[in-house]
């Protein structure tokens, strides 16, 4: 493969990643503080310097601590840098860390910035417990997802419990599961199967949060220290966003790599990558037992790229809760008794909102330097909304930078039509989609399910959780409940209740 050219051929030169576990979480470090150690570290890693001459630095946005911002001016402070570049993502989502390594790529091509800093850090753990030791007046407690201001709007969706991605991703689950033609138990084993393989990782991996390998059974069956949190999910399925971590690295281009002193050998490589979404509506998507966006992503970086799974030693599929590696693998073909991960995954790494690939790049790197190895980077964000992969390699791609990475409008002429919403319906329908959400007690809250009227449009409806008869046709896995038919009554609320038949 003949070199591109050195200078706009964008490599990673540098990694860190910090767990701060103090035991009194309120003495933990605030998120820049996070950053700074991070991007510490990564200059260290890359031999020292190079953050001195750095002119580009690019934030994941973080959720713990709104007050603060880090590129106003803290966190090059804290680094005694003066970027003349700098810029923070809109919104903590999960493809940022991927985006910002790719627009940095960019950049270092364009000749915009010759050393390229990209870092998030989300503090969690800390934050949550000193919100707890400011009581509300009315004696709710903070939850720092529910409580983000984007996420304080009420509306349609919201007013059925459908509020933060907890409450959405189990909707993709369970019609992936009907369309996939597993059982529930079939279902359930996959995912305890991929999760299981994620503990595994993140034991031998010292920068993850949780380092206890779990059984597959384990991870998918309830107990009072796995409690449900929404159908089929159990806490073990779900991203764990009570950390305090932070992660970063430094890119810049081949020719200034070797021009200091860095071998071929301590670099990682890009290679092709593509983006695509879906609409931040996630009642407006077509389906949802599978994502175009998704598939265009990592379907088309591959076919870019010239490479198939085969070809890959390595994979981070992004892991917030089971439906997203489950739809990625399959879009990729990746098998189920490999690793999806080399950090650990969301539930065990850690799930520092939108900067986990921050962590999954790191390890990626440490994997790959001094090897010809192929990688591949996919993250998620949003509701199931934005993705974003990438190829990195040990080796030279031969890949071209500047590149385009939007791949929208290959991602909507593979889109279905999106059915219509009608807010106001009553009488018969058939279920799309559903789930139960559940107390801290592990007892239904409430469940939800997505319907289809006769005339195709989309409808929801909620089932009270004392409902027991359809809370358990919902959940105990007898009779898959996706394709099958009831009927919506209005309810002096006007909201749409849900009776099953029979």
């Amino acid at each position: 493969m003949s070199e591109t050219d050195p200078r706009k051929t964008p490599v990673i030169i540098g990694v860190g990643q910090i767990n701060d576990r103090p035991e009194d979480p309120g003495d933990g470090l605030d998120p820049v503080h996070l950053m700074a150690e991070a991007l510490k570290l990564a200059d260290d890693d890359a031999g020292g310097g190079w953050l001195g001459t750095c002119d580009s630095l690019a934030v994941v946005a973080q959720l713990a601590w709104p007050q603060l911002n880090p590129v106003d001016g803290k966190l090059a402070e804290l680094l005694g840098i003066d970027p003349a570049h700098r810029m923070q993502t809109a919104m903590p989502n999960g493809d940022s860390p991927i985006l910002l390594l790719h627009e940095a790529a960019n950049r270092i091509a364009r000749g915009e910035a010759s050393v390229c800093a990209v870092v998030g850090g989300e503090a969690l753990r800390t934050a949550a417990k000193l919100a707890a030791m400011k009581p509300r007046e009315d004696g709710s407690k903070p939850n720092a997802l529910r409580d983000a201001s984007h996420r304080k709007r009420t509306g349609y969706a919201q007013s059925y419990g459908l509020v933060v991605p907890t409450d959405v991703y189990p909707l993709y689950e369970n019609a992936g599961r009907a369309a996939y033609g597993q059982t529930l138990e079939e279902g359930q084993a996959e995912s305890g199967a991929i999760w299981s393989r994620m503990s595994e990782v993140a034991a031998g991996n010292e920068g993850a949060w949780i380092r206890q390998p779990v059984s597959a059974e384990d991870v998918v069956t309830p107990s009072a220290s796995n409690r449900p949190i929404a159908f089929p999910y159990t806490k073990l399925q779900v991203a764990n966003s009570s950390v305090n971590q932070g992660a970063g690295f430094i890119v810049t281009s081949l020719a200034e790599a070797r021009e200091r002193g860095l071998a071929d050998d301590a670099l990682v490589f890009l290679g092709h990558g593509v983006a695509a979404h879906e609409s931040g509506n996630f009642l407006a998507r077509d389906r949802y037992d599978a994502s175009p966006s998704l598939a265009t992503s990592i379907e088309r970086t591959m076919q870019l790229n010239g490479v198939g799974a085969d070809d890959l030693a390595h994979v981070e599929l992004y892991s917030c809760f089971p439906c997203v590696p489950k739809m990625a693998r399959r879009v990729l073909g990746w098998p189920l008794d490999k690793p999806a991960t080399v950090f650990g995954g969301l539930t065990f790494g850690g799930g520092p909102i939108g900067n986990y690939m921050s962590h999954a790049v790191v390890e990626m790197v440490r994997r790959l330097r001094g090897t010809s190895d192929k990688g591949l980077l996919f993250a998620n964000g949003g509701y199931a909304t934005h993705n974003h992969t990438i190829l990195v390699s040990g080796a030279p791609t031969g890949a071209a930078f500047p590149q385009e990475f939007d791949y929208q409008s290959e991602a909507d002429e593979r889109r279905g039509d999106v059915p219509a919403l009608d807010e106001g319906y009553a009488g018969e329908a058939m279920v799309e989609s559903y789930t139960v959400h559940y107390g801290r007690d592990g007892t239904p809250r409430s469940g939800v399910v997505v319907a289809r009227t006769p005339d195709g449009a989309r409808t929801l409806a909620l089932v009270p959780g004392d409902d027991e008869s359809t809370i358990a046709f919902l959940t105990d896995g007898k009779i898959e409940p996706v394709g099958t038919t009831g009927s919506i009554v209005r309810d002096a609320d006007d909201m749409g209740i849900w009776q099953k038949s029979g």
